[in-house]
């Protein structure tokens, strides 16, 4: 669409900034709307931070609740809770990216070396199909799985692996176990979706000239494959080391019981629950905008080790 007018001289001149607004009105009809939602629900809600600074209650207004400061953040320092939801959180997503961000980019480069192109969708529909699945159903089916009488006891008793039943979601010491495991094979396909749309995108040419040059299929990987794709490995690592402090909330409900609640414990279900049902919002409020101080700073940081090591600038 063109934005500038020809002067009398020849030389090509700029529309007025409202002209340009009328010339793309079709492109601003489209694009404003989601402007607006997100001032609305992203931007306006902002305020609502001032209640982890304020004694707010729910019988009150938040202009007119009393100013305390950083009382609420130094209460949730020195909770006997702190270290505990801080240990969870931090080892469950630990674990989680340590073993599920490479299993996803491993998937992914499966997935791209199948040549049958059907059986690649099928494999690719079957990978992606338990992330659609909510976690009241995946949690639903994991109780049952590892029951005393679940699918696994009667597996490895039949084996002869094992005599009795395990409790897994009984014994604390086995919940971060299964929230890695499970969280992993939840989303691992989806997760390979970025992967596979870049190797999509690899010249076919470099392949063949390195199997000219006699590079075997791991070779091909090692030099071509990754390599070009490293600028989304870059992307993802970065946004899930930002993401080492939100735990999956929804997983935590459902797998969480009185049993294993020392093990199961973390930040977002602490905030849930200190707000929600109890209703001490001010103290939910300085965990969340704690939570969110702590994401903004590991993801500058882990985005200037990435340019540091591999010079790849993800912003």
């Amino acid at each position: 669409m063109e934005t500038k007018a020809m002067m009398g001289n020849g030389k090509p001149r700029k529309q007025s900034f409202i002209n340009r607004l009328k010339a793309q009105s079709f492109y601003q009809a489209m694009v404003w709307p989601g402007i607006i939602l997100m001032i609305i629900f992203n931007f306006i809600p902002l305020y609502g931070i001032i209640i982890a600074f304020k004694d707010y209650s729910v019988l009150d207004t938040i202009s007119n609740a009393e100013w305390v400061g950083t009382m609420y953040f130094r209460e949730f320092f020195g909770d006997k809770m702190f270290w505990t939801v801080m240990t969870n959180t931090l080892g469950i997503s630990f674990f989680k990216l340590l073993i599920g961000f490479p299993a996803a980019i491993g998937l992914a480069i499966l997935i791209n070396e199948i040549v049958n192109v059907r059986l690649k969708k099928v494999v690719q529909t079957v990978s992606y199909l338990p992330h659609f699945l909510s976690w009241v159903i995946l949690g639903g089916m994991f109780i049952t799985w590892l029951s005393d009488t679940g699918l696994v006891n009667n597996l490895l008793i039949g084996a002869g692996l094992i005599d009795q039943p395990i409790r897994f979601l009984t014994d604390p010491d086995k919940y971060w176990a299964i929230a890695v495991i499970s969280d992993i094979w939840k989303e691992v396909g989806w997760n390979t979706i970025l992967y596979i749309a870049a190797m999509t995108g690899i010249n076919p040419a470099l392949y063949e000239a390195a199997r000219m040059d006699g590079a075997n299929k791991f070779q091909q990987i090692t030099r071509i494959t990754i390599p070009s794709i490293r600028h989304i490995i870059a992307l993802t690592f970065v946004l899930s080391v930002g993401g080492l402090l939100g735990s999956n909330l929804d997983q935590t409900l459902v797998l969480q019981n009185p049993v294993n609640y020392q093990s199961s414990e973390v930040i977002n279900s602490f905030v849930y629950k200190m707000g929600i049902q109890q209703g001490d919002f001010s103290y939910a409020t300085a965990v969340g905008l704690f939570v969110s101080v702590v994401s903004l700073i590991l993801v500058v940081g882990s985005h200037l080790l990435t340019k540091k090591i591999s010079d790849e600038s993800v912003f």
